[in-house]
């Protein structure tokens, strides 16, 4: 019965409780359906690995749908990985006519040389050495092969490409940078790694006198 317009508190109870059990019924999880399975209790249990159970093609496998009968597709003319980084291959690969870049693809600068200190000293130094020379504490507690110095006149001699190779292909037991040093920064690297070989065999008297006498005065 009606009281003041508003039902009355039994007549409210039962549409409530009504609505509150078809509420919890959609909660529900959804059982999937289709034959028994051999593990006790698995039917009650939600299907997720439904998806990787469907029909599909797995590489290489004959296919009666396309007329080459190869499921595997040739991708149009022109299409681009979405992870190659594409353009003058100096730049993008370190390579000029099928040898290593003898010249930096792009300008070598103080701030350049900097910022490659910057990226060299988190992904480089802790193998490699803060100053190149390949002394590091992890490089001391390597059993198979250390690090070569960055340093060596080995290593200096190699043209910049060479170097910029070894950051994106990964050399020996180094593996490959390129996910995680984008190009510029790679190149950066390999600015402050020539800087750095430089500095050993840098001759005083050709200093300017500001750092020709501050290194009088701080190298032994």
């Amino acid at each position: 019965m009606r009281r003041g317009g508003l039902l009355s508190p039994g007549r409210l109870a039962a549409p409530v409780a009504l609505g509150a059990a078809l509420g919890l019924a959609g909660c529900e999880p959804t059982v999937p359906t289709g034959p028994a399975t051999d593990t006790p209790g698995e039917s009650d249990l939600l299907d997720l690995e439904r998806m990787l159970r469907q029909h599909r093609f797995v590489p290489y496998q004959p296919s009666e749908l396309f007329l080459d009968g190869a499921a595997m597709r040739r991708p149009p003319e022109g299409t681009v990985p979405h992870d190659e980084v594409t353009g003058d291959p100096a730049l993008t690969r370190g390579v000029v006519g099928g040898a290593h870049a003898t010249r930096f693809p792009i300008p070598v600068t103080i701030e350049l040389v900097r910022y490659g200190k910057e990226r060299y000293d988190i992904f480089c130094s802790a193998c490699h050495g803060v100053a190149g020379d390949g002394e590091s504490e992890v490089a001391r507690n390597m059993t198979q092969r250390r690090p070569p110095s960055l340093v060596d006149a080995r290593v200096q001699a190699f043209p910049p490409g060479r170097i910029y190779q070894v950051i994106v292909e990964g050399y020996g037991l180094m593996r490959s940078y390129a996910p995680q040093i984008p190009l510029r920064e790679r190149w950066a690297i390999v600015a402050y790694v020539k800087a750095l070989g430089r500095s050993r065999a840098a001759d005083l008297d050709a200093l300017p006198p500001p750092l020709r006498e501050r290194a009088r005065k701080e190298l032994p």
